[in-house]
């Protein structure tokens, strides 16, 4: 029997790959119900990352770097590793963005820190970066895109495959530094871990992020959060903020260090005795298409399409459920 202009077995049809025979319009109609019906679409590549999680209280380990995932023009992604494929998007189809938000910060007054929230792109999915440990409570530093910074008595966590990597340890320095200082270790950026504390204290900066040029121009982003410590002779200056991240203040006072960059997905730095972490800071999702292109959103607050060359692309830094759509100039 006849099927789509053939005799004999009826051929494959394809959404991607194509569809080929003779097509009376309900043919066509069956075919795209089903999903078999090929469609323009639009190369699309992409930088997704997540936000970053919060500093630890009271001498507390750095936040862990939101994950992070590149697909643009053979860049690095997350954790070293190689740039995916850019995605392939199906014109006039509205394609899902959420954009994660940044863990909160912990205190010396017993808050724990939180995890920063994961941002997602179409298939692509980042975990939020993990929170920092806090001193007076063991074990609590989080796993993430990014791992969260130990303390002087919980060990580091870890990042995730392909998105960021450890924190850095803590250090108890009674007993083990002349000087007895409480350290807590650097969260985990996308392309280093973070610091672990030594006796020489002073600085626990958080690991380095990644740079991209999606935009047309370098950006380093996804940097952990540096780690707090007692130690009053230091206050944190370390340049881990060139990627996001937090830099922390150090001694017995009740100073607030500072927060993750927000569009960057930094790790929150760790808390002096008795001051405030900071908080991580939010996601962010910029994607790079042709010109020939536009796109249309909803529920999302971006920076509006930019041109770059012969490349349109739009930076997308709030939003829960929005859509993207896209669609031929």
């Amino acid at each position: 029997m006849a099927k789509y202009g053939y005799t004999g077995a009826k051929p494959n049809q394809d959404q991607f790959t194509g569809n080929s025979g003779v097509f009376g319009v309900n043919d066509m109609v069956e075919l795209r119900n089903k999903n078999k019906f090929k469609r323009q679409t639009v190369t699309v590549q992409y930088l997704v990352i997540a936000g970053g999680g919060g500093g630890g209280g009271q001498l507390g380990g750095g936040g862990g770097a939101g994950g992070y995932r590149n697909s643009y023009a053979g860049e690095t992604s997350g954790a070293n590793s190689s740039t995916e494929t850019p995605s392939t998007i199906i014109l006039d189809e509205p394609i899902t963005v959420t954009i994660g938000a940044g863990g909160s910060a912990g205190s010396g007054l017993g808050t724990l820190g939180s995890s920063g929230s994961q941002t997602k792109f179409y298939d692509v999915t980042c975990r939020g970066g993990g929170r920092g440990a806090r001193h007076d409570y063991p074990g609590q530093p989080q796993n993430g895109g990014s791992g969260g910074g130990g303390s002087a008595n919980a060990t580091a966590a870890s990042g995730t495959t392909n998105e960021g990597m450890n924190g850095g340890n803590g250090l108890y320095g009674p007993g083990v530094c002349p000087n007895h200082y409480l350290f807590g270790g650097g969260g985990g950026g996308a392309s280093q871990a973070g610091d672990a504390a030594s006796c020489g204290g002073g600085d626990m900066p958080g690991g380095n992020g990644l740079y991209s040029s999606i935009t047309g121009t370098s950006v380093g982003r996804a940097g952990g959060g540096s780690g707090g410590g007692n130690d009053t002779t230091a206050n944190q200056t370390n340049g881990v903020t060139v990627y996001g991240g937090g830099r922390a203040k150090a001694g017995n006072g009740s100073n607030p260090s500072y927060s993750g960059v927000n569009g960057k997905g930094g790790g929150g730095a760790g808390a002096e005795r008795y001051g405030t972490a900071g908080n991580g800071g939010s996601g962010v999702v910029i994607l790079r298409y042709p010109n020939t292109y536009t796109v249309t959103t909803s529920g999302l607050t971006t920076g509006g399409e930019q041109t770059d060359g012969l490349d349109n692309y739009i930076e997308i830094t709030a939003g829960i459920e929005g859509t993207i759509t896209w669609s031929e100039v």
